[in-house]
C-alpha cells in the first residue's frame, strides 16, 4: 500500500477543493445563465407559470454536447450532432404553453432529439411518450433523462409518424419536426378536448395549432419557423 504523507495529503485535500470550487462556480454560473433566459422569456411572453417553473429547473446545458456549452442558455438553437438540433428556449416554451398543459395530462412528444423537451413536458404533464428516428440520440436521450430521474418519460426509437397508437388517446401531441403535411395517425390519437402543435411545410414552416372538440377538429395557424424535416413515412406521403 502507498503511503500518503502529510504534505500529498494536504495537496490532494487542496486538489478536492479547487475542483469542488471550479465545478460550484461553474452551477452557479450555468444557474445565473439559465435565471437570466427565463427573464427575457418572459419577457417575450412565456408566461404560464408552470412552463416558467420548468424552463427554470430543467438544466438545458445538460442536453448540450460539451463543446456547445457555453452557449447553452442563449436563447437559439444548437446542433446536438446527427444533423439535429436542440430546439430555441422560447420555442420550447411557446410551444410548451400553447398545448395548456394539466398535472394528470399524457403527451406525445414526436421527435426527442436531446430530450430537452421531454424533460420540459415531464415537469408539467403525468406521462411523456416520446420517439426518435434516430437510434444514438434516442438512446442517449433516454440515458440521460433516466439518469435525471424522469419515471414519467417513456422513450420509443422508430418512426413518429404513426404515433403510439397502443399508448393513445393523448390530451396533448407536440411535433419537433416538419413534415409537409399534417400526419392523420397523430391526429386521430388525438383526445377530445386535446390540442396538437405542430411545425408543417418544407421551405417555409408555419406552427399549426390542432384542437379536437367534441364536434371535430379545428386547424389555426400560427407561427412561422424554422425546424428540422420530419423524415421516415412523412417523406413517403
Amino acid at each position: 500500500m502507498k503511503r500518503v504523507t502529510p504534505a500529498t495529503g494536504a495537496l490532494m485535500a487542496t486538489l478536492i477543493i479547487l475542483t469542488t470550487c471550479r465545478t460550484s462556480a461553474q452551477d452557479m454560473d450555468y444557474q445565473s445563465a439559465r435565471e437570466a433566459l427565463v427573464q427575457l422569456l418572459t419577457e417575450e411572453g412565456i408566461t404560464d407559470p408552470a412552463v416558467v417553473a420548468s424552463l427554470r429547473k430543467v438544466e438545458r446545458h445538460l442536453f448540450v454536447p460539451e463543446g456547445y456549452r457555453n452557449q447553452s442558455y442563449r436563447n437559439s438553437p444548437l446542433p446536438i450532432g446527427q444533423g439535429q438540433t436542440i430546439s430555441q428556449p422560447f420555442i420550447v416554451g411557446y410551444m410548451t404553453q400553447i398545448l395548456d398543459l394539466q398535472p394528470a395530462d399524457r403527451v406525445l412528444e414526436i421527435g426527442t432529439g436531446s430530450g430537452y423537451q421531454a424533460a420540459i413536458l415531464a415537469e408539467i404533464a403525468a406521462e411523456v411518450y416520446t420517439i426518435e428516428i434516430i437510434p444514438s440520440l434516442g438512446e442517449q436521450a433516454e440515458r440521460l433523462l433516466t439518469s435525471l430521474g424522469y419515471r414519467n418519460i417513456h422513450v420509443r426509437i422508430g418512426d413518429g409518424y404513426q404515433g403510439w397508437p397502443e399508448a393513445a388517446p393523448f390530451q396533448a401531441i407536440m411535433v419537433t419536426a416538419a413534415p409537409g403535411h399534417i400526419p392523420q395517425p397523430l391526429v386521430d390519437q388525438l383526445a377530445v378536448g386535446g390540442r396538437m402543435i405542430i411545425p408543417v411545410g418544407e421551405s417555409y414552416q408555419t406552427l399549426i395549432l390542432i384542437e379536437r372538440g367534441a364536434d371535430g377538429v379545428t386547424v389555426q395557424r400560427d407561427l412561422p419557423v424554422r425546424f428540422v424535416p420530419m423524415t421516415g413515412e412523412a417523406l413517403q406521403r
